[in-house]
């Protein structure tokens, strides 16, 4: 018992410290919503955001379905999904009680992208279909230098998902979660093994503060049993071009290149 408390008294510093050194950030300021498309970092050309305009506009008119279109010269110090999250509510977008909006966010100087994908939408703009989407048709050009190139592709690639029929939607979505579990068979054990082989190194210099070297693998490992990697989102709400809807049921992926 008294080993017991002991270790969840070393835990209990360590969440102590780790607030007591976090710096209390601002709340994040956005761009105002202004149209489909908005390039708040500006990386595209005109001709570029009209298209992009028009087809967006098509989207809604044949779906009722919202996707925006944003870049931004930063992410005022905030994790891409918190910020994607916290600009979702601001926005609004999706029809109400519908939760059909999502956001391509792309921010190049801090070289981070995130599909923000709304509660209503989940079902056929999975987790792992955003992810696919970047790492094949956005990421690539990015990482080549094509900016506009990338967010362009981006959208049409989200676009084509969201005007599919409910059956081949299924279809790629199905195909997602195959490939998102193929890639990802071994990955637990890996992560296991890389944590083992930290903690077994400093494990030697820690011997006489046993409460929290052993603790702190399964703090580790804790952290890790949600949503990891680039997943993760929040919830719309309030008005303006949005529409006042759209709320998130936790959708989305992040990347960086």
């Amino acid at each position: 018992m008294a080993a017991l408390f002991g270790r969840l008294s070393a835990i209990t510093l360590v969440i102590i410290a780790v607030i007591a050194v976090t710096p209390v950030r601002a709340a994040p300021q956005f761009p105002p919503l202004t149209g489909r498309v908005v390039d708040d970092a500006h990386v595209l050309s005109q001709p570029a955001v009209a298209q992009l305009t028009a087809k967006l506009a098509d989207l809604e008119a044949r779906t009722t379905r919202q996707l925006v279109v944003v870049t931004l010269p930063t992410l005022q110090g905030y994790d891409i999904a918190d910020y994607g999250y916290q600009l979702g509510r601001a926005w609004g977008i999706g029809q109400k009680k519908e939760d059909n909006g999502a956001l391509f966010i792309i921010v190049p100087s801090e070289r981070k992208v995130r599909i923000e994908v709304g509660y209503g939408l989940e079902p056929i703009l999975t987790d792992a279909l955003s992810n696919v989407i970047l790492n094949q048709k956005v990421l690539p050009k990015f990482r080549d230098g094509d900016m506009e190139g990338g967010i362009v592709a981006g959208t049409d690639a989200i676009v084509e998902q969201l005007l599919l029929d409910a059956p081949a939607a299924k279809a790629r979505v199905a195909e997602a979660e195959r490939q998102a579990k193929d890639d990802n068979q071994f990955s637990p054990f890996l992560v296991f093994l890389i944590i083992f082989i930290v903690f077994s190194v400093l494990g030697g210099g820690m011997r006489r503060r046993r409460g929290l070297a052993g603790a702190l693998p399964w703090i580790v490992l804790g952290g890790l049993g949600g949503r990891g990697g680039g997943f993760g989102g929040g919830g719309f709400g309030g008005g303006g071009f949005g529409g006042g809807g759209g709320s998130f049921g936790g959708g989305g992926s992040s990347g960086s290149w």
